[in-house]
């Protein structure tokens, strides 16, 4: 499967905020600065992200963004989907079968999104943040 640069800054965004352990808002400069992304472009995506109850946004000289919840309740799915929009088997299945090949491909297309869409959830912000350093 592959990523959009969109959703690939999406979750590198998330998963600064995630490992951040300020507990204050982090400005979208920060976030752009420390992950190599264009300030303009992340904008656009943390927007998108706090519309859809993932972030939220705190306005002010101490504002920027922070998570809405812990990152083992935030699924890799729903981070895809607040950028991409709802994950689908496409156009095929959209339209009435035809015939039975068709209807068999268009069953076959939605298992393997049913099953993408399972395996999406199942992937947790927390889970693919580095482990803590071990204390010296």
């Amino acid at each position: 499967m592959k990523l959009s640069r969109t959703v690939a800054y999406a979750v590198r965004a998330t998963l600064q905020l995630a490992r951040d352990q300020s507990g204050s808002p982090v400005p979208c400069s920060q976030l752009a600065a420390e992950g190599n992304m264009p300030e303009r472009f992340l904008l656009q995506i943390l927007r998108n992200l706090v519309t859809h109850g993932i972030l939220r946004s705190t306005r002010g000289v101490d504002g920027g963004y922070s998570l809405v919840r812990q990152p083992d309740d935030i699924s890799l799915l729903e981070i895809i989907e607040a950028i991409e929009g709802p994950i689908d088997s496409g156009e095929v299945a959209a339209n009435p079968p035809v015939d039975e090949m068709q209807a068999r491909l268009s069953e076959a297309l939605q298992q393997i999104t049913s099953h993408n869409r399972r395996q999406l959830e199942a992937i947790k912000v927390s889970q693919l943040l580095p482990p803590p350093p071990e204390p010296s």
